[in-house]
C-alpha cells in the first residue's frame, strides 16, 4: 500500500530525500554531497551526472532508512535551489554543466545594460518585484547567448536544477511558477513575462523555457529506467513541485498572510508572507511567489550558516559541516559578553555581495575592532551576532510582519543562536518540529497533486508543529541595542569604500 511521500530537495552542496507520513511527520531521510565547481572567478557549477546521482543515491538511503520498498511511496515531489540555467536536448541529457543563482558571471553584462538604460533594474524590480541577481535565469541565458550560442542553440530545454531532476525521473520537460516569477518574470502574473524576456532580448527564446504550471499539480509519473536506478515504482506521481525558499516556506507552515519567517541556512533571510504582492520597499529584496496564491516578501543577507561554516574551516581548522559544530563553538564563545568585547564582524561572505539593506554586490566580510587580547572565541562569537544583526538590519527595512518570527534553516538547530536572534530582534522566535522542511514542503506539493489535501495550504496548515518557542530578554536589549550601533557603524563605512 503506498502511505508515504517522498520529497527531494537539492541544495547547493548537498541533495537531501526524506519519507513523510501523511501527518508531515518526518519517517526516514538520505543524503548525498555534491561540489560546486568554481572554474573561473565568478562562476558557480555544479556536474549535473553528479547532480542525478546524488539524488538517487539520496532516494534510495531513504528507502533503505525506513526499511521501505518503492512502492510505499504515493507520490514524489522536487525542490532545488532555485533559477540558475540547465541545458538538456529532447531526451533530458545535459549539453553543459549546470550554473547555479550564486553565479555572478553576468556582471559585466548587467552592468552595461544599466549603463545604456538607467531604468534598467528599475522596470525589472516593477515586475518581479526583486532586486536583479546575477545568478537568475534570464541574465544567465542571455550571457549564454553571448557566449555560448552554439551550445544554447542545441538546448531543446532551459530550466532550473529542479527541473532537471524532475526530467530525469519522468522523461518529461516542465517548469513552475515560483521560478518563473523570478526568472524575472511577473510577480503579479506569478509566470513569465514577455517584458522581460524582451528586456533580455531572449524573445526568439521563449520555446526553450517550458510553460510554467503550479507547484502542486502533476508533471508526469517515474519512468522504467529511473525506477531501476532509484528503487522508486514505475508509474509514481511526481508533481511539479517549487524552488527551495517556496518550498520551505511551506513546510514550515507558513503560507498563511502576515506570517513572519526567517531561514538561516546557506542564505540568511527574513520576511512576509501576504496574499498580495508587495513591492516596497522599491528597489531593495526579494518577492517570491509561493503556492496557495502567497508571496513572501524577504529581505536577504546573501550569506548566512555559511559564514559559520567558513569560520570555523578557517580559524579552527576544522571541518565546518560537522554535526556537533555549535557545541564545539559554543564552548569556545562562552562567557564572552554581547558586542564580542568590541570585536564587530560583517558577515558578507558572499561573491554577489548583499542585496538588503543597501544593494552593494561589491560588499565583503571582514572583522573590524581586533587587538592582541582578543582571541578566536571572539572572533567566532562575532561571527554569530554579524549573523544575528545582519538579521535585525533586515527586519528594520521590511515592510509588515507580526511579534513572532518563524525560524528554520540549519541555524535554527543551535538554541543559542536563536535566543541571540530572539534577543535582538525583541521578538518572540518560534521553531517549527522537523529540520527537513524543503523537502517537507515538496512532499507536501505531492500529497496535494493527488489529492491528499483539499489545498495546498491546507497541507501546511494541518501538519503545524511548533518545537520551541525562544522569548526574548529585556535585560540584554541595552546590549543589543550597543552592538547594533556598532555594527551599523562599521557597515556604513565599508559600503561606502564598497561604493
Amino acid at each position: 500500500m503506498s502511505r508515504f511521500l517522498l520529497g527531494i530537495d537539492a541544495g547547493s552542496s548537498v541533495t537531501k530525500a526524506a519519507i513523510f507520513d501523511p501527518a508531515g511527520n518526518e519517517i526516514a531521510r538520505g543524503f548525498q554531497r555534491t561540489e560546486l565547481k568554481r572554474p573561473q572567478p565568478g562562476w558557480c557549477e555544479t556536474d549535473p551526472d553528479a547532480a542525478w546521482e546524488a539524488a538517487k543515491t539520496a532516494i534510495r538511503m531513504a528507502l533503505d532508512a525506513a526499511s521501505l520498498d518503492g512502492g510505499a511511496i504515493a507520490a514524489i515531489g522536487i525542490s532545488a535551489a532555485m533559477v540558475g540555467a540547465w541545458l538538456v536536448d529532447e531526451r533530458g541529457n545535459a549539453l553543459r554543466p549546470g550554473i547555479n543563482w550564486e553565479d555572478s558571471r553576468s556582471q559585466p553584462m548587467l552592468d552595461r545594460r544599466a549603463a545604456a538604460d538607467p531604468d534598467f533594474y528599475h522596470r525589472i524590480f516593477l515586475s518581479d518585484g526583486c532586486v536583479m541577481q546575477q545568478g537568475c535565469t534570464l541574465p544567465l541565458v542571455a550571457w549564454l547567448k553571448e557566449h555560448e550560442n552554439e551550445t544554447l542553440e542545441q538546448a531543446a530545454h532551459v530550466f532550473s536544477y529542479k527541473d532537471f531532476l524532475r526530467m530525469k525521473l519522468t522523461g518529461r520537460a516542465a517548469a513552475d511558477r515560483t521560478e518563473a516569477a523570478v526568472a524575472p518574470g511577473s510577480a503579479t502574473a506569478r509566470d513569465r513575462s514577455p517584458d522581460m524576456l524582451d528586456l533580455f532580448g531572449l524573445t526568439g527564446l521563449s520555446a526553450k523555457l517550458p510553460e510554467a504550471k503550479e507547484s502542486e499539480s502533476l508533471a508526469g509519473t517515474v519512468t522504467r529506467q529511473a525506477a531501476e536506478t532509484t528503487g522508486l515504482r514505475e508509474g509514481t506521481p511526481v508533481a511539479i513541485g517549487a524552488g527551495d525558499v517556496p518550498s520551505t516556506v511551506t513546510g514550515a507552515s507558513a503560507l498563511e498572510d502576515g506570517t513572519t519567517m526567517a531561514i538561516l541556512g546557506t542564505t540568511c533571510m527574513i520576511g512576509v508572507i501576504s496574499d498580495s504582492p508587495i513591492f516596497t520597499p522599491p528597489d531593495l529584496g526579494l518577492l517570491f511567489t509561493l503556492p496557495g496564491k502567497a508571496w513572501f516578501r524577504a529581505m536577504v543577507n546573501v550569506a548566512g550558516t555559511l559564514n559559520l561554516d567558513w569560520a570555523i574551516r578557517t580559524i579552527l581548522g576544522e571541518d565546518g559541516n560537522d554535526p556537533h559544530r555549535f557545541a564545539r563553538v559554543e564552548k569556545l564563545i562562552a562567557g564572552i559578553p554581547i558586542g564580542a568585547e568590541g570585536v564587530v564582524f560583517l558577515p558578507y561572505l558572499s561573491e554577489s555581495g548583499i542585496i538588503a539593506p543597501v544593494v552593494e554586490p561589491r560588499a565583503r566580510a571582514g572583522f573590524h575592532g581586533l587587538t592582541p587580547r582578543h582571541h578566536r572565541g571572539h572572533m567566532l562569537r562575532a561571527v554569530y551576532e554579524g549573523v544575528v544583526l545582519a538579521m535585525r538590519d533586515l527586519l528594520d527595512v521590511l515592510p509588515g510582519g507580526g511579534d513572532e518570527v518563524l525560524l528554520t534553516g540549519g541555524g535554527s538547530a543551535s538554541r543559542l543562536w536563536t535566543q541571540m536572534i530572539a534577543d535582538a530582534l525583541g521578538r518572540t522566535v518560534l521553531v517549527p518540529a522537523g529540520s527537513e522542511f524543503g523537502a517537507r514542503g515538496a512532499a507536501l506539493l505531492a500529497g496535494t497533486a493527488i489529492g491528499w489535501f483539499p489545498s495546498i495550504r491546507a497541507a501546511s496548515l494541518a501538519t503545524r508543529s511548533i518545537a520551541r518557542r525562544h522569548v526574548p530578554d529585556p535585560a540584554v536589549k541595552p546590549d543589543w541595542d550597543d552592538a547594533f550601533a556598532a555594527y551599523s557603524a562599521h557597515r556604513e563605512r565599508v559600503l561606502r569604500k564598497a561604493s
